[in-house]
């Protein structure tokens, strides 16, 4: 795909800014029918899109590349029910109060509104689910934002054709003309990145891509939100307890977690801690061995993951316990072991993330060595306890240390499945995002993209609809300090 030309990319930006207005004016149910159209436009063209993704990607169309499109368009709807729950305006009335302690209160009445123009770099490994049209887009246009796509170069033809559905069908459902587009090129998305038009910029990805796009936005000369989520190991605790009562499942488990998708999950676990002694080598190796060769997503990817292996195999201390011979484009797991004292020795190297399937199993004495491992280990989106019922005294006091490095917590089950709901949350502290207050899956990252304003003393006609005393949205709100 060409990249998008200077005078192109002006008039998409000027397209955008014209839109702003009248998107973040637009009501909650209108909202909602633009997403309902957009994800039965994606619906209606399943089999064309999920062909294109397998040509350029690799991923077999059934059932993952049907299974992640069926996301895509469930997310769209889901937050098109946010937008008719409204709580998501977060709308509050303070009555004047002439008593109130603090003296005399005025009206004041606060929502959120619509942040403006967003850019979203699309990422590769999700060329559904968190490209074109996945999350950072229906959230935004959620809201009423104007959403510009920077398309993944791993998957140009599909972006382009979905760019082209979603357009389509945001004009016939009404929405302003110059609510979506989609341009191509790296230098492309750092230009619009600057433009003082882009009010706000999301990321998925790598560490080095995502942290250079994060110092533009904060560099600008008006610096602008920059949502980026970018590196994860995603560590799983095993307790003496729970190796005892199933230690070989736990091991199956595992592998069958960290080479999902050839290891390409951004909540791929890549670090593993297991009790010393554990006795699982050779159902490890076993697990290992079943899985069969998988094709990375693209050349680049495969690079990367072969020098990410290669890194850790001159690792002192670390050595290969299982391992697959295939090689590109056909690439088989490779699982890794070391000692605590080896990954307290050469902690930068082994807490790396390594994109692909592979993975570190670390060894422990006691709980106080597995705490000294957790305290050092970079923060990243999940970690994962594998315990038992009876391991309530023994877990809790590892609780503060996995609570300050991951953004998702689980309790016997595997990080690699990350559900679309309400409560969800798809973050942590840096490097696992650039903003670990938020979430970029779920309903609450609607809120990436919003900014509160405080109405203070407004006649109540030219008060927003969501702040007006009849309430003619019917919100849910809080008013005078009571829901």
């Amino acid at each position: 795909m060409a990249q998008t030309d200077p005078a192109t990319l002006e008039q998409i930006l000027a397209a955008a800014a014209e839109a702003s207005g009248p998107a973040a004016a637009a009501t909650p149910a209108e909202r909602a029918a633009w997403l309902v159209a957009v994800a039965d436009a994606l619906d209606a063209n399943a089999d064309e899109l999920t062909a294109l993704a397998n040509a350029e990607t690799h991923l077999p169309v059934s059932p993952r590349l049907q299974g992640e499109l069926k996301r895509t368009t469930f997310q769209l709807r889901l937050f098109g029910e946010v937008l008719e729950d409204g709580e998501f305006l977060g709308a509050t009335v303070d009555h004047a109060d002439p008593a109130w302690p603090m003296g005399p209160r005025p009206d004041i009445r606060r929502s959120l509104t619509a942040i403006g123009p967003v850019l979203v770099f699309a990422a590769s490994n999700f060329p559904f689910a968190f490209s074109v049209a996945g999350g950072d887009t229906a959230s935004g246009l959620a809201a009423g934002c104007p959403i510009i796509v920077k398309a993944h170069s791993g998957h140009p033809e599909l972006s382009a054709r979905t760019g082209q559905i979603v357009k389509e069908a945001l004009a016939a459902a009404g929405a302003p003309a110059g609510i979506f587009d989609v341009i191509y090129g790296q230098p492309v998305g750092v230009a619009a990145l600057n433009d003082p038009r882009i009010q706000a910029s999301s990321f998925t990805g790598s560490v080095p891509g995502g942290r250079a796009l994060f110092d533009i936005a904060s560099a600008r000369p008006r610096p602008i939100p920059f949502y980026g989520e970018l590196g994860s190991v995603n560590p799983v605790v095993v307790t003496p307890a729970a190796l005892a009562a199933r230690g070989e499942a736990i091991a199956k488990g595992y592998a069958g977690s960290f080479t999902l998708g050839a290891g390409q999950f951004c909540t791929k676990p890549g670090l593993l801690f297991l009790p010393e002694g554990h006795g699982l080598e050779d159902t490890l190796r076993e697990a290992v061995a079943g899985i069969a060769g998988q094709a990375m997503l693209n050349d680049r990817i495969a690079a990367g993951y072969s020098e990410g292996v290669d890194k850790l195999r001159g690792v002192s201390g670390v050595e290969v316990l299982a391992e697959g011979g295939g090689q590109g484009p056909e690439f088989t797991p490779t699982l890794f072991a070391t000692t605590a004292k080896s990954f307290l020795a050469d902690a930068d190297t082994v807490r790396e993330e390594c994109f692909g399937p592979a993975s570190l199993i670390v060894t422990y004495t006691d709980q106080a060595e597995l705490i000294s491992l957790l305290d050092i280990i970079e923060p990243g989106l999940t970690a994962t306890i594998q315990g038992e019922e009876s391991d309530a005294d023994w877990v809790r006091p590892i609780l503060p240390s996995l609570t300050k490095i991951a953004g998702r917590l689980l309790w016997n089950d595997w990080p690699t499945g990350v559900t679309v709901s309400w409560a969800q949350q798809h973050g942590g502290p840096y490097p696992a995002t650039t903003a670990p207050t938020s979430t970029s899956v779920g309903t609450a990252a609607i809120t990436r993209f919003q900014r509160p304003i405080a109405w203070q003393s407004f006649p109540d006609a030219l008060l927003p609809e969501a702040l007006q005393e009849a309430n003619p949205w019917q919100l849910p709100r809080r008013t005078d300090g009571r829901r």
